[in-house]
């Protein structure tokens, strides 16, 4: 009997942590005119961060992509699906962020001369 309450909370937690997860990204949106005050090495630091974040996230929805759902969790094809799609959402919001960077600082900082 433990064996079967095991496993059936198994998938339920593994859902729960994810749809944890993602909320916590939610929110986090930089205004583009403070990087116009940000110096080079600032922006240099935001763009490492953002491809890191980009990165995390699409490690995150192939795992989600990935995870086999039982059949007889009903609804749990359409959970990771919408998962999948907050993730792919949140990397695109991700690489506006750094269209944006990037364009600030190509303006901004000359590159040097090598």
């Amino acid at each position: 009997m433990n064996l079967i309450a095991t496993t059936t909370s198994t998938p339920t937690l593994m859902l729960a942590v994810l749809l944890v997860t993602g909320c916590s990204s939610i929110g986090r949106t930089a205004d583009p005119a403070t990087y116009d005050k940000m110096s080079c090495a600032e922006l240099n630091s935001a763009l490492g961060e953002n491809a890191i974040e980009i990165s995390q996230t699409a490690i995150t929805r192939g795992k989600v992509a990935n995870t086999s759902v039982p059949r007889w969790l009903l609804g749990g094809s359409r959970v990771k699906t919408a998962v999948a799609n907050r993730e792919t959402a949140r990397i695109d919001r991700l690489k506006q962020r750094q269209d944006a960077i990037g364009a600030v600082r190509a303006r901004k900082c000359s590159r040097s001369a090598g």
